[in-house]
């Protein structure tokens, strides 16, 4: 059922997602930088703040499964701006928070708001452009998000004292109100529908998705590695920068812009390498496992390395988490087309609980492994955890032998 788009169409197409997904990225990253003013404020401990941060995940996470049904019966168009609109009242309320308590409803609601920023532009991809332009898509989308988390760095600190966080948050609504509106109005219709077969209920569809082996073969690593560099981007790098290397604001605002781009550029890379990898018959599989080793080598530095340029190895962790863009289209390509937006939403929805507990705990681990001294052994420590259990999913992925399904189960 796949209708090709024309030329100019699918650029727009294109773009009415990206921005989408660029605001979403923004917002999940954005308290990496506006940390500091929080916890000023509301007096907010390591364990709160990442309680706070993961709300994001956690209502984004709970959106997953009834989101995979609502694209497979509704479509993108209508589904993501609907939801970015949620997303723009949930700016409102952070905006206007006056305890903690009201900062994580806010946070909450923008997690629903944008929880179909990307599993929306992946279900209408599949449906509208060419199979083997579909992880060259995914690719170029996370760049777009990387963009939105470039935006929350040094754009960020500079406007932090002429807006405030309550300032930058009134603009952020704005942007994705008109977000949704792009979405709605230039896209031209909701791409093609896929009836569920006769007598399967929308539910049953995801017992399917869930009880696939091969889907599990690739979530696993996804829910620790890929979930953990997002729990750091969008909130521990900043007080890593700070507390464990020392920086001040500003260097660590300019060392995330620094990293920031080298996430993009290295999206961007990803994205016209793909065709040229598979022409010469690189895996999936091999990439993945190759990237993620590589990662976690860099992980395992960062947790011994202190100076001036220690820094610098979390961007070989930017380079290489981008594998991981290759995932989610890979095993969702794996299953029939009226499931799209169900394997979709489902390894999403791995991903996102994952992400809630890596960002919660890994501040309760910090606050655990931290001394008198302050939190840099806790950090480097509570690091050194999250490695070895990154390498025992990475396994998982490299010896469980399990096939895809066939495409017509």
């Amino acid at each position: 059922m796949t209708r090709i788009l024309a030329r100019g169409a699918a650029v727009r197409v294109f773009l009415a997602f990206a921005f989408g997904y660029f605001m979403s990225y923004a917002l999940r990253s954005i308290n990496a930088m506006i940390s500091p003013a929080l916890t000023d404020e509301f007096g907010l401990s390591n364990a709160q703040l990442g309680s706070l941060s993961s709300a994001y995940f956690f209502a984004f996470a709970l959106m997953q499964l009834p989101l995979g049904i609502w694209l497979d019966r509704f479509g993108s168009r209508r589904v993501n701006a609907f939801l970015m609109t949620i997303t723009a009242a949930g700016c409102a309320v952070f905006a206007m928070a006056v305890d903690p308590t009201m900062l994580w409803i806010g946070r909450a609601l923008i997690g629903i708001g944008v929880a179909g920023a990307l599993m929306c532009s992946l279900r209408a991809f599949r449906f509208w452009y060419a199979p083997g332009r579909q992880q060259q898509l995914a690719a170029w989308m996370l760049m777009a998000g990387s963009l939105g988390a470039l935006a929350t760095t040094v754009p960020v600190q500079m406007a932090m004292p002429l807006l405030g966080w309550r300032g930058l948050f009134w603009v952020a609504a704005g942007l994705v109100a008109l977000s949704a509106a792009a979405i709605y109005f230039l896209l031209p219709s909701d791409e093609p529908l896929v009836p569920a077969r006769p007598g399967e209920s929308q539910w049953a569809g995801y017992r399917i998705v869930f009880a696939t082996p091969y889907f599990w073969r690739f979530a696993i690593p996804a829910m620790m590695v890929q979930a953990s560099f997002i729990a750091f981007q969008s909130l521990w790098i900043g007080p890593w920068f700070r507390e464990v290397l020392g920086m001040d604001l500003d260097t660590s605002a300019r060392a995330l812009f620094v990293f920031n781009t080298v996430l993009m550029l290295a999206y961007l890379t990803l994205g016209w390498a793909v065709p040229w990898l598979a022409r010469r018959g690189y895996s999936t599989i091999s990439i993945v496992v190759t990237g993620s080793l590589v990662l976690i080598g860099f992980e395992f530095a960062i947790a011994w390395a202190g100076g001036e340029l220690a820094w610098l190895l979390w961007l070989g962790v930017a380079i290489f988490t981008t594998v991981y863009a290759l995932t989610q289209t890979h095993v969702s390509l794996a299953f029939p087309e009226h499931l799209t937006g169900r394997a979709f939403t489902a390894f999403n929805l791995t991903i996102f609980v994952a992400m809630f507990l890596v960002q919660w705990l890994f501040g309760v681990a910090v606050d655990a492994f931290g001394d008198e001294t302050g939190g840099s052994r806790g950090f480097r420590y509570a690091m050194l955890l999250w490695v070895i259990l990154q390498l025992l999913s990475v396994a998982v992925l490299a010896r469980w032998r399990v096939s895809p399904p066939q495409h017509g189960d």
